[in-house]
């Protein structure tokens, strides 16, 4: 750890706090003096009536066990803390600097239990890849002021210096959206793959995963035949559309992730998300390969590709509201280079009641993030929107409330237009 501390606390009073409540951030900094600031309104809120609070951020220098360790450490906190500690996920960041993100957990300290909680974070700060800080309420019962615990190796810097806590702005930018680049979306095979190589040691099925792989991912040509992918929440009709245009274009129907992946799906959505985002990514890359073998032959139609596993991964990385998002024209929306490019997208809108109403129907189990569409509006929008707002290819947007005839005959008109079938 000690590398990845280093970096950090040069600099540590320059950079800015967050925390997650209720799907939104609460930002707040640091100042060696107190100029009158308010209490930001974090400690105004969720902290009032405590006089003490906690927070860890993770520095493991290996990206992929400090994702690891994230998981684990909720669950490590959530066995030994109160329910009353109100554990919530939290973050830290140098304001517009592209990489410079770290992930943690702020939760309230409760005076009964205090000592206990903080063997636990002596325990941690000993074996484990965590800085710890205490945030103290002043006697007046309004100022607040944060102390950084001294890392385990580190005796480089004075460490029980207090800050105060003071207000801070909103960023220009979600602290997510500078560090989404290669971590929650990938945009190349060998960004996708290294990480899921290193994972090979703590998740035996990483191996069993690599070696379904292509042996690389370089740029082909595009296939003799177009190639159509139909895009779209669960429900918006993709399956019937999918089958009704294979049958009628006589083409090949291929779905991404690709089947082969499918005895290790339950797996890897268990894992933190840089693991599960790579392991999704290289999905993407299987299916490429099958799609260029058979467009050699026959139109390839395809249910879902890159843009579903961006779309999803954008708008989990982000919280909030839309313009939270990453502005249009943004690199994260960009296809990646070394992976083949459909000739036609198609984004199957509905109504988000009409939708509901089509899942309950089926009655079928859903994922998580499919849960989350459907008690959180917030999130639906923001799939909704990085879907259209990816480039190369754009997804063209069609209704899909009318009759699956109605909706295939628009599709087909598209199809003819763009790809002369």
């Amino acid at each position: 750890m000690a590398r990845r501390t280093a970096s950090l606390l040069p600099q540590w009073s320059s950079r800015i706090f967050s925390v997650e409540l209720d799907g939104a951030p609460h930002y707040f900094a640091i100042n060696e003096k107190h100029r009158g600031e308010e209490v930001p309104r974090l400690f105004t809120s969720k902290a009032q009536h405590y006089e003490r609070c906690y927070s860890l951020l993770v520095c493991s220098s290996d990206r992929v066990r400090r994702a690891k360790f994230y998981g684990e450490l909720k669950d490590k906190l959530l066995r030994h803390l109160s329910p009353e500690s109100d554990l919530s996920p939290m973050s830290s960041f140098l304001p517009d600097v592209k990489d410079s993100l770290v992930r943690g957990y702020f939760f309230k300290g409760d005076s009964q239990s205090s000592s206990s909680t903080e063997r636990l974070l002596q325990e941690l700060i000993q074996r484990d890849p965590v800085l710890v800080c205490s945030y103290l309420r002043g006697e007046d019962g309004q100022l607040w002021t944060q102390r950084l615990w001294p890392p385990a190796e580190s005796q480089m810097m004075e460490m029980s210096k207090d800050y105060y806590v003071v207000p801070s702005e909103a960023p220009e930018y979600h602290p997510s959206v500078l560090n989404i680049v290669n971590s929650d979306v990938f945009y190349s095979f060998k960004e996708a793959h290294e990480v899921l190589k290193k994972c090979g040691d703590i998740i035996p099925e990483a191996k069993s995963v690599l070696e379904l792989l292509p042996s690389g991912a370089e740029t082909r040509s595009k296939p003799d035949f177009p190639v159509i992918v139909i895009e779209g929440l669960d429900a918006t009709g993709k399956t019937t559309l999918t089958e009704s245009l294979r049958d009628t274009l006589e083409a090949v129907l291929l779905r991404s992730p690709p089947q082969c992946l499918s005895p290790w799906r339950a797996r890897f959505d268990q894992e933190p998300p840089l693991i599960r985002r790579a392991f999704y990514a290289l999905g993407n890359y299987i299916t490429a390969e099958q799609i260029g073998q058979q467009g050699m032959k026959t139109p390839v139609i395809v249910d879902r590709f890159w843009h579903s596993t961006a779309a999803y991964a954008i708008a989990t990385a982000v919280s909030g509201p839309l313009s939270n998002l990453p502005a249009e024209g943004s690199e994260v929306y960009r296809w990646p280079s070394d992976l083949l490019q459909p000739n036609l997208v198609v984004l199957l809108t509905l109504d988000p009641e009409e939708r509901k109403r089509r899942l309950r129907n089926r009655g079928q189990g859903k994922t998580e993030e499919e849960q989350e569409l459907d008690h959180n509006q917030l999130f639906r929008l923001r799939v909704e929107e990085a879907y259209r707002r990816i480039s190369g290819p754009s997804c063209i947007t069609v209704d899909a409330s009318p009759s699956a005839d109605q909706v295939l005959q628009q599709v087909l008109l598209l199809i003819r237009g763009k790809c002369h079938l």
